[in-house]
C-alpha cells in the first residue's frame, strides 16, 4: 500500500515507514546514542552517504525517523526534521536562511520567543528583521528589501488570530527569490497545508496539537523540496537541537489521535466562541469561525476548519481579564495550547511579555487580550466555568 495515497486518518496511523524485525505494531524506542556497523567499510560508507544506515542519534534514529516521515506525509512535503523543541525548529529555519547582512520579514504578532530572538540575539550576527501585519499583503510587499531572504509567517497568528493569504504571499516572495516559512502550530496539517499553497517550509511546535497531551516538548520542520530539506538538516545536526527517541515515541503516539482530538475541540470551540460573542461583559471576540472575523472568507478558503483557539477582550480591560482568569476552575491558567485540556492565559503579561509595550501594541497584542485554547471536555462544563468566572468581573 502506498501510504502517500491514503486518507489523512490512515496516514496518521500507518505512515512512518520504519520496519522492525520483531514485527512490533508500533515503532520501538531505539534508546541508544550510537549504532554499530556491519564492518569498518560499512561505517565509512554510512559517513560518506554511500550507504543507508544509522550512525548516531543526533544525526538520525529510527524512532525519530518514524515521526519525521509521518509529518512529511501529513504536510505533503519531501522530508521532516524533528527538533528538541518548537524553538529548536524556529532557529533551525532562521540559521538555515539568514546570514550576516540578511533581512527577514515576519508576522508582527508571532509567538513571543520567535520574535524575541530576532530582536535580541540575531542582530549580533548582522541580521535585520521587520515585523508587519501580514494579513495585508501590501504590508509584506512594502517591507521587502533587496537583502530579504526569508518571509516568516504565522496564520492564524499567535495570539491575534489574524489570517494570512498564503498563496498570495508565496507568489509574491517567489517572484523575488525569497523563501517562505509558515508556523502551522495553531492548525496542524489536519486543518491547513501551507506547502500545498506554495509555501517552502512549514514548522510546528509539536508540544501543542500534534502531541496533544501536554506531556512533552518537541518541534518539527517540514521542507517541500529535497534541496531545502538537506540545507536545514545539516544545520539541525550541527547545532545539536535534535529530538530524543523517547520524546519522538510519545509524540508519534499522541499524533495518531490528532483528527479526533481536533474535531472535538473545534466543535467545542465554535460553541464557546458564540457564547463569548453574546456575553455582555465581553468587548470583542476574534475567532476564524465567526463571520465577524476580518478574514472569515479567507479562513474558509485555505483552512479545513476554524480550529480551537480564541482571542477575546473584556470590558474593563486588563483588570477584568485578571479577575476572570483568577476565577476559572475547569480551565487551567497556563501557557501553551492544543492539549486535551482547556487553557487560558494573558499574552501581554505571559507569552509576549518580553516584547516592548510599543511592540505589543503595534502587533495588536493589547492589554485586554485573553487567549483561550479550548479542550475536549464537555462543552457545557467549559461554558459554565467561563460564565462563573465572568460573573466575578
Amino acid at each position: 500500500m502506498d501510504v502517500k495515497k491514503v486518507g489523512f486518518n490512515s496516514k496518521l496511523i500507518h505512515s512512518g515507514g520504519i520496519k522492525n524485525e520483531k514485527g512490533s505494531a508500533v515503532t520501538p524506542i531505539y534508546q541508544t546514542s550510537t549504532f554499530s556497523f556491519k564492518s569498518a567499510q560499512h561505517g565509512a560508507q554510512c559517513f560518506s552517504g554511500e550507504s543507508d544506515g544509522y550512525i548516531y542519534t543526533r544525526i538520525g534514529n529510527p524512532t525519530i525517523a518514524d515521526l519525521e516521515n509521518t509529518m512529511a506525509d501529513l504536510e505533503n512535503g519531501f522530508g521532516g526534521i524533528a527538533t528538541a523543541s518548537g524553538m529548536g525548529a524556529v532557529n533551525t529555519v532562521y540559521m538555515s536562511y539568514l546570514g550576516q547582512g540578511d533581512h527577514v520579514v515576519c508576522t508582527d504578532s508571532m509567538y513571543g520567543p520567535s520574535r524575541g530572538v530576532l530582536e535580541t540575539i540575531y542582530p549580533k550576527f548582522g541580521i535585520e528583521s521587520s515585523f508587519v501585519d501580514s494579513s495585508d499583503i501590501a504590508n509584506v510587499e512594502k517591507a521587502i528589501r533587496p537583502n530579504t531572504k526569508l518571509i516568516y509567517l504565522e496564520t492564524p497568528a499567535n495570539p491575534t488570530m489574524n489570517i494570512v493569504d498564503l498563496e498570495a504571499v508565496a507568489k509574491l516572495a517567489h517572484s523575488k527569490g525569497i523563501k517562505v516559512c509558515v508556523d502551522n502550530t495553531f492548525c496542524s496539517p489536519y486543518l491547513q497545508k501551507p506547502l500545498d499553497l506554495g509555501v517552502d517550509i512549514v514548522l510546528h511546535s509539536m508540544t501543542k496539537f500534534i502531541n496533544g497531551h501536554a506531556d512533552i516538548v518537541a518541534g518539527m520542520v517540514v521542507a517541500k523540496t529535497e534541496e531545502d530539506y538537506k540545507k536545514m538538516r545539516v544545520i539541525m545536526v550541527n547545532m545539536g537541537c535534535n529530538m530524543d527517541p523517547h520524546q519522538a515515541y510519545m509524540t508519534r503516539r499522541g499524533l495518531k489521535t490528532l483528527s479526533i482530538r481536533i474535531d472535538k475541540a473545534q466543535k467545542n470551540c465554535i460553541k464557546v466562541a458564540e457564547f463569548l460573542n453574546k456575553h455582555p461583559k465581553i468587548d470583542w471576540v476574534k475567532y476564524p469561525g465567526l463571520k465577524s472575523h476580518p478574514q472569515y472568507e479567507l479562513a474558509k478558503k485555505q483552512m479545513n476548519g476554524p480550529g480551537a483557539m480564541i482571542s477575546f477582550g473584556l470590558k474593563g480591560g486588563y483588570k477584568s481579564g485578571e479577575i476572570m482568569m483568577n476565577n476559572v476552575e475547569l480551565a487551567l491558567l497556563a501557557v501553551s495550547l492544543g492539549g486535551i485540556e482547556t487553557l487560558i492565559q494573558h499574552p501581554a503579561s505571559m507569552t509576549h511579555s518580553k516584547l516592548t509595550k510599543e511592540g505589543r501594541e503595534q502587533a495588536g497584542i493589547t492589554d485586554d487580550l485573553v487567549r483561550l485554547s479550548v479542550g475536549i471536555e464537555d462543552v457545557e462544563d467549559i461554558i459554565k466555568d467561563l460564565e462563573k468566572a465572568l460573573s466575578k468581573v
